[in-house]
Parts: structure tokens; C-alpha cells; sequence
């Protein structure tokens, strides 16, 4: 018997976070190894461990899977995360492109140089406000259930939660004009393994901040 999932990359939210949501929501525990320095990559580089020599890598079942979406298509789809059939599965992959495109858009905002920042911001809650949550609270009014898509939890309702808890360290009332969101985001939180992950001392990683950044660009620049 295969033991944990083990998660290779920094100690920080990145392209790894939504796998770590991901396994916590489906009540996996797994192990983390932190890229510390430069040398820990280049490791995995030259033993074969990465495909296409980066990370996020996660070794589980005997696999060592990269790319994030591969990985949690891979964790969604073992764990029941994925609907019930290809149209659920083309909906669920829809909606999850969308938050992939909105997490990127949020993730990035603390490179932007100084001098840009403003800018960048404003685009930033600009989309949020009036691309990505009007589309999703849409969703949920027209398909009238607890969840985005059928009616069970899918990763897609894990990588939406993600996503408004992210927009909202940036602006806390960012769902005052989206009640079905605002419900879904209690509901969603309320659920015994992802309530389980939002509490102090999880797996969950804080915000990102300049340092941490700055601590990942001397692993990952070459």
C-alpha cells in the first residue's frame, strides 16, 4: 500500500496551492518536501524526477506527477471530485479554467514592479468584480443547487472557494453585490474537511508576500 501524497515545492501558495485545497477537501493527508535552495531543485532535475524539470511535482501511487492541472485532474477524478459523467466533467473543466485564469490574475499581483502595482490592482478587482463573479454567481442561480455543477462537490466548488477567500484579502467586501456567492462561500467553508483546512495550523499557506517571493526567485531563477 502506497503511503501519503508527497508535495515537492517552496513553502508557498504558488501553483501547488490548489492541489493542497484539493487533497484537503477530499480528506487526504499528505506530506510536503520544501524547496529551500537552489541545489534542492536541481536534485529532482538531474534524478529524473521532473518531466519537463519543474514543479509543482507530487509523487503518489508509485506516479511522480507534474504539471498542476495534470496533478489535480489526476486528484479530482480518484476522489470523485469530477461529476458524474463527460458533460459534468466539461462543465466542472469550464468553470475550473475560469478561476485558473483569475488565480494567475491574483497570484501575480504581489511581482508586479512599484510603479505598476496601482494599475495592475485595479485591472485586477476590475476582472473579479465584473468578468469572473458575475459568471459564477450566474451559474449558481441558474442551476438553482448547492453546488456548481450536479449536485455533489466538485473541484470545481473547492477551486471557487480558493479563489474567493484569495480576492478577498485584497478587497473583504468583495462579494457585497453576489449573495448567491456569499452563500455558497458559507456553505462550502462549512464542509467538515474543508472546515478542517481553514483553520489555524493547517497545510493552507498564508498570503504570499515580497519576501516570499523573493525567497522562490533564488530556487527558481537560473
Amino acid at each position: 500500500m502506497s503511503g501519503k501524497p508527497k508535495l515537492h515545492y517552496f513553502n508557498g501558495r504558488g501553483r501547488m496551492e490548489p492541489i493542497r485545497w484539493l487533497l484537503a477537501a477530499a480528506g487526504v493527508e499528505f506530506e510536503e518536501s520544501y524547496l529551500e535552495k537552489k541545489e534542492d531543485l536541481t536534485k529532482l532535475q538531474k534524478d529524473g524526477s521532473l518531466l519537463f524539470q519543474q514543479v509543482p511535482m507530487v509523487e503518489m501511487d508509485g506516479m511522480k506527477l507534474v504539471q498542476t492541472r495534470a496533478i489535480a485532474n489526476y486528484i479530482s477524478t480518484k476522489y470523485n471530485l469530477y461529476g458524474k459523467d463527460v458533460k459534468e466533467r466539461a462543465l466542472i473543466d469550464m468553470y475550473v479554467e475560469g478561476m485558473f485564469d483569475l488565480n494567475e490574475l491574483l497570484i501575480m499581483y504581489v511581482i508586479q514592479p512599484a510603479d505598476k502595482k496601482q494599475e495592475y490592482f485595479a485591472n485586477m478587482m476590475d476582472k473579479t468584480e465584473n468578468r469572473y463573479f458575475p459568471v459564477f454567481e450566474k451559474v449558481l442561480k441558474d442551476h438553482g443547487k448547492d453546488f456548481l455543477v450536479g449536485n455533489q462537490l466538485s473541484r470545481a466548488d473547492v477551486q471557487l472557494l480558493e479563489v474567493i477567500l484569495m480576492a478577498e484579502e485584497y478587497k473583504p467586501d468583495i462579494l457585497a453585490k453576489f449573495p448567491l456567492l456569499q452563500s455558497f462561500k458559507a456553505r462550502i467553508s462549512n464542509i467538515p474537511t474543508i472546515k478542517k483546512f481553514l483553520q489555524p495550523g493547517s497545510q493552507r499557506k498564508p498570503r504570499t508576500t515580497e519576501e516570499d517571493v523573493a525567497r522562490a526567485m533564488k530556487i527558481f531563477r537560473s
